[in-house]
């Protein structure tokens, strides 16, 4: 043993060299995702971000993969690649599965449920909550959380992968799409009530108005071949080419002020059915008229545009019949209506652009057009602006998703601690013993494993390794509570047991096997115990597989996953037996060969057992009572041990021990150890007479 653990160090310090970041994929990669009306344009940077067109060649957002600014590593260490088309808005246009290493997701339930997962995303904004899962606590109706359904059995594996989109997504946004928003936008107060007239909202700067004489347009177009093409403007310098009010209709006080009581009716039901729209109201007195005759009414206004922060804000005719209240300046009245969702925040300045535009020439005429703008603010006090959505760490969220199965295995994981600890000896003397034994094995193999997908496999392990030496983070093995508390409680029982407590009482599979090996001999199936020398040549092949498993971890690492079929954990477990042939023969067959060589892939190629028996060098004390008389001449515990794990001197083998408690059970029934039998009866020989004494 501590030879081959030797030569599993010294080959894994020899393959301890830097790998080489992922490259980001080429154009022509990236093309293939980018689907019509919209083509990949330039290369922005050298992290996998791509400018988006739209069929005219104009801005139409961003294309990136998530590998390279956001590797959170996944269960098998590397990342999950996503791509992404992000609008100018922070809306999702479409997200789909690149390449990724997931066990669950490579030959278990397959690729088809993780792409769907994606789906999910397409018409969602950053500025928008989503957490995976179902809603928990308060986070039921009326949240602002956006759920995203998860994919059974790889809820972990999902949640890494959201969390990869959305922070590559809101790194996009941050440096190319500055202004959007992070989180819900102000809303307006339906509670703020005062009393405001006209004066009020112009005194208050509520209401904005911007006058813009023909004059002034003039000089736009000065030096243009449209400098002449406006003879209205030349006869009248001093007349109003734009003389336009914006006031926002949002806050109903300030909606009442400035609307007949009939437009105040309308607008409310109209708020009603799109409650995350806000009304804005445009009175234009002047020459421009606001829309051109072509305008057609609750489409977007085709001389009017508008923006904040630099990105644009979409403006659309509410399709509402304006009629305003006294004392307001009258004009051309249209309400406008943004969505809020889209990043709008009516509380902050924005801009609104209106198209001067000229003719030049008789026929096809050459358009000229230039941008008047006008800043808007409505006062803050007027609207409610929630806090931003704290989600709770990923980590918290798949807690409080599992908190029922958590708090279960805790209890579970507490009995089994005290019955093979404080309580092993009372446990193993129980007449019921290999009831209560095969009871607590079933619990293991339906609660732990089937339900709770608890079985722990050697990807963690080698996703742990990959991670050191790709210098990421470990917050993986948060996102699967329910895995990292048996994770907690086999190196636990390092200390006390070695490798015994995990391979012997919480391992799903290996509880497979003990029922099989239980049914082979019910069937008196032929058992197989392989000499001596060959179990111990035997039980060196799995430090062998795991030498090599970690080997491909570093020389080729998309192939850790293939490597890694050797266990059949995914097979049985997991996915319930339900995959390829070639995988479920293999498992079946590994079952079918313990009922006739007792728990053989635990014993001899487990390489997960393997770790285990190296983390069992921690055993802090030898917890098997011995004897003297063990080994010389006592035989009987060493015959009887089905691992093999007592050597001929009596001596327990912890690296082999699987803590079956069958020894100890020996050690203490006076009706089956030796020394104790021998003890006994020369308790009871009866007592000679002492040589010497006469006889009467």
């Amino acid at each position: 043993m501590r030879r081959l653990l030797v030569l599993f160090l010294l080959s894994l310090a020899a393959l301890l060299t830097g790998r080489a970041h992922a490259a980001p994929l080429d154009r022509e990669a990236m093309a293939e995702f980018v689907y019509a009306p919209y083509v990949l344009g330039e290369e922005v940077n050298d992290k996998g971000v791509w400018e988006l067109l739209n069929s005219g060649g104009g801005p139409a957002g961003y294309a990136f993969e998530t590998e390279l600014m956001a590797p959170l590593p996944g269960f098998s260490g590397a990342p999950v690649n996503i791509f992404a088309m992000l609008d100018p808005e922070g809306r999702f246009l479409d997200v789909r599965l690149i390449s990724h290493n997931e066990p669950i997701f490579v030959s278990g339930l397959g690729e088809a449920p993780f792409r769907q997962f994606f789906e999910q995303y397409a018409g969602r904004s950053i500025s928008e909550t989503m957490v995976v899962g179902n809603a928990y606590g308060d986070g039921g109706a009326g949240s602002p959380l956006i759920y995203l359904d998860g994919v059974s059995k790889a809820t972990a594996s999902v949640r890494i992968a959201h969390e990869s989109l959305m922070a590559a997504a809101r790194e996009v946004a941050r440096e190319k799409l500055q202004g959007i928003s992070a989180g819900p936008p102000a809303y307006p107060d339906p509670d703020r009530d005062e009393a405001l007239s006209w004066g009020d909202l112009v005194a208050q700067g509520i209401a904005t108005h911007k006058r813009v004489s023909n004059a002034e347009v003039d000089a736009l177009f000065t030096g243009t071949i449209w400098a002449d093409d406006d003879p209205e403007a030349a006869d009248d310098p001093e007349g109003a080419y734009l003389d336009l009010w914006i006031v926002d209709l949002g806050p109903p006080a300030i909606a009442r002020a400035v609307l007949a009581p009939d437009t105040q009716a309308e607008l409310a039901r109209f708020l009603a059915i799109s409650p995350d729209e806000e009304p804005i109201l445009l009175i234009e007195a002047g020459r421009h008229g606001l829309v051109s005759p072509e305008f057609i009414r609750n489409t977007a206004p085709d001389r009017i545009a508008a923006e904040q922060d630099g990105l644009p804000v979409a403006l659309r005719d509410a399709d509402l019949l304006v009629e305003l209240a006294e004392g307001v300046p009258g004009g051309t009245a249209m309400i406008l209506r943004t969505d809020r969702r889209l990043g709008f925040d009516p509380s902050r300045e924005w801009v609104l652009k209106v198209e001067a535009v000229r003719e030049h020439g008789m026929f096809q005429p050459e358009i000229g057009t230039r941008e008047l703008r006008v800043r808007h603010a409505t006062p803050e006090r007027f609207f409610l602006r929630p806090g931003a959505v704290q989600t709770l760490p990923p980590w918290r969220e798949a807690i409080l998703n599992r908190q029922g199965d958590l708090i279960l295995l805790c209890v579970f994981l507490i009995a089994l601690l005290l019955a093979v600890g404080p309580a092993q000896n009372r446990l193993a003397a129980s007449r019921v013993f290999t009831p209560l034994r095969l009871g607590i094995l079933a619990v293991m193999t339906g609660f732990v494993g089937f339900w709770g997908q608890g079985q722990l496999s050697i990807v963690t392990v080698l996703g742990v390794i990959r991670t050191a030496l790709d210098g990421g983070s470990y917050a993986f093995l948060l996102y699967d509570p329910f895995s990292l508390l048996v994770w907690g409680a086999a190196i636990a029982g390092f200390v006390f047991w070695g490798r015994g407590f995990f391979c012997g009482w919480l391992c799903p599979f290996g509880a497979l096997q003990e029922f099989a090996a239980h049914l082979g001999r019910l069937l008196r199936l032929p058992q197989i115990e392989p000499a001596p020398c060959w179990d111990r040549r035997l039980k060196g092949l799995k430090y062998l597989v795991l030498a090599g498993m970690v080997a491909v971890v570093f020389v080729a690492p998309g192939e850790v996953d293939t490597v890694a079929e050797i266990e059949p954990f995914k097979t049985a477990i997991t996915t319930h037996f339900l995959r390829p042939l070639p995988y479920v023969v293999w498992a079946v067959g590994l079952l079918l060969l313990s009922a006739m060589l007792f728990k053989g892939f635990c014993r001899y190629l487990c390489p997960l057992g393997a770790v285990m028996a190296i983390g069992g060098l921690l055993r802090g004390r030898d917890w098997i009572a011995r004897r003297a008389e063990c080994g010389s001449p006592c035989q009987l515990c060493r015959v009887r041990c089905r691992y093999g794990a007592i050597e001929k001197s009596g001596r327990i083998a912890y690296s082999e021990c699987f803590q079956c408690l069958d020894c100890v059970k020996i050690h203490d029934d006076p009706a089956q150890c030796v020394p104790l039998v021998l003890a006994a009866k020369a308790r009871k020989r009866p007592v000679r007479p002492q040589d010497g004494v006469p006889a009467e």
